[in-house]
């Protein structure tokens, strides 16, 4: 993979992980549930559109 691939990916990642957190953050209120829903990123905001 090239190095734009590669900054692609990264920021894709980032930017999953930022909106994961933001999500559980505005109905949990919780660091924990914060931290770990950053932590499965993508998977939690594909859940959270498709149970909303």
């Amino acid at each position: 993979m090239n190095d734009t691939g590669k900054s692609v990916a990264r920021t894709g990642i980032t930017f999953g992980s930022a909106l994961a957190i933001a999500i559980s953050w505005s109905l949990h209120e919780s660091i924990l549930w914060a931290c770990i829903h950053g932590f499965f990123s993508w998977f939690y905001v594909i859940y959270y559109a498709f149970t909303r």
